[in-house]
């Protein structure tokens, strides 16, 4: 009777195992893992060249791996007029200007004159010149009194300097001439005062340029300063 009862208690075991394991991986087999999350290619907004106005896109977009041949410079206006409606242009020549003059972008608040000097910038140098290809240094001060401050000058530096009412060098302001003797008649340069002794003129070797007053050369050089009526 003990063998028969151990028999059956095993059969009965064994089909319960069985059934565990068929429920096992019949449940198992319903389940699917979700999917693992693949990498982005991460990117990076850089060396990107807007125009103002622009929708930056993916094709102003760069990767590593790619040659990175954008530009960080903005597009602007190239009249004085523009200026009035760019003032990205005018806050970009105010912290450039800044710097060379030593000074604080917000005192910098003549746009139209930083607007010419950035166009004629570099424009070379030659004798009685007076266009985009070259010029002298007074028919650049005759173009800068004329557009920024509505004056109207003599055609060469000895005859601006004696139209001019004088001033003293530490009395100087923004737009007055200042004078130099480089080579033959007394006066035979000029250019226009800007700020902390920096003025803008033509150069012959570099043509249009900012310099220091105290620099040894000009100020060896240096006749004198001039206001306008």
């Amino acid at each position: 009777m003990k063998k028969v009862f151990l028999s059956i208690m095993t059969v009965a075991v064994f089909s319960s195992c069985k059934q565990w394991k068929n429920l096992t991986v019949k449940d198992n087999s319903a389940y699917t893992p979700p999917p693992k999350a693949k990498s982005r290619d991460v990117r990076f907004l850089e060396d990107i060249s807007v125009t103002p106005g622009q929708v930056v896109t993916s094709k102003h977009v760069t990767t590593g791996s790619e040659t990175r041949k954008a530009s960080r410079s903005m597009i602007y206006p190239q009249t004085v007029e523009d200026l009035s409606t760019s003032p990205e242009r005018g806050t970009y020549l105010q912290a450039k200007y800044a710097g060379i003059l030593n000074t604080l972008p917000e005192t910098l608040t003549n746009l139209n004159l930083l607007n010419l000097i950035e166009e004629w910038w570099g424009t070379k140098y030659c004798i009685g010149g007076s266009s985009r290809e070259c010029l002298d240094c007074s028919a650049f001060t005759q173009m800068i009194t004329s557009n920024v401050y509505r004056a109207t000058l003599p055609r060469t530096a000895q005859d601006q300097y004696n139209s001019c009412e004088k001033v003293l060098p530490e009395e100087l302001q923004e737009g007055n001439l200042v004078f130099f003797h480089t080579s033959g008649r007394e006066i035979s340069h000029v250019g226009v005062y800007l700020a902390n002794n920096k003025f803008v003129h033509v150069s012959t070797s570099q043509g249009v340029m900012i310099n220091d007053l105290n620099d040894r050369y000009w100020k060896d050089k240096f006749r004198g300063a001039g206001r306008y009526n």
